[in-house]
């Protein structure tokens, strides 16, 4: 039976424990090239839809971006619709990353943790000169109508997307900050979809007016707790 004693990208080939055979080792790395293909496209997907748009883009131009040979696309995606999936997913991954470092941050104040949210999208979108917005919002006018999949997965993602703004105002109004009379879930699907809507007058614009707008309105009129007489 033949054995390999190198080593390759940290994996030792043909070690006594592992048993390999030639075989068996070229599956797996053969696995390993696949996944790093697939997630090849889905990162240079992100970028490709963000830009140019799910219906304005085929698949020529998304492998094109990414490097990789039209065949790689069919491989690992039944459909254009399944890659769009794939992208939405991966793009709300860094979102939450975003998310985690601000609006589940409870070493921060609840009001601040909301103003970190906002900062730092608007930061992310200053980089790209105030020209893409948010692909997730992107993607809800262009694909909903056509792809049914598509439309319950970004249900889905904005379901779990609105539920940290509603554990920061629960804390904002436990602690005064934030106005009692506010019912939380209902003012956390509010505050996303008026900011998506800031995004999208943004992109119309290319200035970041409508967002400035939107931060000066939410925290000192929306949300902040009237003053003691």
């Amino acid at each position: 039976m033949k054995t390999f004693a190198t080593t390759t990208n940290g994996i030792e080939r043909g070690s006594a424990a592992a048993g390999l055979t030639a075989n068996t080792y070229e599956r797996i790395v053969s696995g390993m090239a696949r996944a790093s293909l697939k997630d090849q496209l889905i990162e240079s997907g992100v970028e490709t839809l963000h830009r140019g748009g799910y219906h304005h883009v085929g698949v020529r131009a998304i492998v094109a971006d990414a490097k990789v040979p039209q065949g790689s696309f069919t491989n690992h995606f039944a459909s254009k619709e399944a890659f769009g999936l794939e992208v939405v997913s991966r793009y709300f991954e860094s979102i939450l990353e975003v998310v985690d470092r601000t609006l589940l941050d409870e070493s921060r104040p609840p009001l601040d943790r909301l103003r970190a949210y906002f900062g730092t999208i608007s930061g992310l979108l200053a980089e790209r000169d105030w020209r893409h917005g948010c692909l997730i919002g992107n993607m809800s006018l262009e694909a909903t109508e056509q792809s049914e999949a598509i439309r319950e997965r970004l249900d889905a993602i904005f379901a779990e997307w609105t539920a940290p703004f509603a554990v920061a105002i629960r804390a904002g109004q436990a602690s005064g900050d934030i106005r009692a009379d506010l019912d939380p879930d209902e003012t956390a699907e509010f505050l996303l979809a008026a900011w998506q809507g800031a995004m999208l007058r943004m992109k119309v614009e290319r200035a970041p007016r409508a967002l400035e707008a939107f931060t000066r309105l939410v925290f000192t009129t929306v949300l902040v707790a009237p003053a003691e007489s």
